[in-house]
């Protein structure tokens, strides 16, 4: 896959989120199943939190010319291979404590998740063309040359080391991956609200 399609791919994922939005009220977004579990509103807090203070911020530093200590050279893990070889996280369900650090804070509005899932998009499409950039030359130097080229990586806690394309995509495979607690969640508030 390339960076216009993993982008278009991200872009209708995100058109979705945005559409089922207007389904729910405020009371359905702040559901909470259990208490331990998030609420729907909790899940668009962490796909916009994560994808634009950790993910973008990852692509943007795999792509600054200066390098520095946040690089790495290490590669994937096995979890970081497989993630990448199937394209789509497994469809295991993650469950984190609850911490203040990982933890996403309830929504205020429903505004607030549209703007925030809209900006994601709008900061996606801004960095698509260096990453393709980044990754047309990886790839050509690597034709040309025949060896791996070692690009920048910052590394995920799970994944292993990450260059800009892999960070790039990982967020349009995040979305995605969450479509499957949405359906969770929705199931769940239909159930409790026969």
């Amino acid at each position: 896959m390339d960076t216009k399609e993993t982008l278009r791919k991200f872009e209708n994922t995100v058109s979705g989120y945005i559409r089922e939005l207007d389904r729910f009220d405020l009371e359905q977004l702040l559901w909470k199943p259990a208490t331990d579990e998030w609420s729907l509103g909790q899940m668009y807090m962490h796909l916009i939190l994560s994808a634009q203070f950790m993910q973008l911020r990852n692509v943007a530093l795999c792509l600054a010319p200066d390098g520095g200590p946040i690089f790495s050279s290490i590669g994937k893990t096995k979890q970081g291979e497989e993630l990448f070889t199937t394209g789509s996280f497994p469809p295991d369900r993650i469950k984190v404590p609850p911490s203040p650090q990982y933890t996403p804070p309830q929504p205020e509005s429903k505004e607030q998740l549209v703007n925030g899932l809209k900006d994601t998009v709008r900061r996606m499409v801004e960095i698509e063309p260096a990453v393709a950039s980044a990754f047309n030359q990886t790839t050509q130097a690597r034709s040309e040359t025949g060896n791996e080229i070692v690009q920048q990586r910052v590394v995920h806690p799970r994944l292993g080391g990450l260059h800009a394309f892999e960070w790039f995509c990982l967020i349009e495979m995040h979305y995605r991956h969450h479509l499957l607690q949405k359906k969770r969640l929705d199931d769940a508030w239909r159930e409790a609200h026969v």
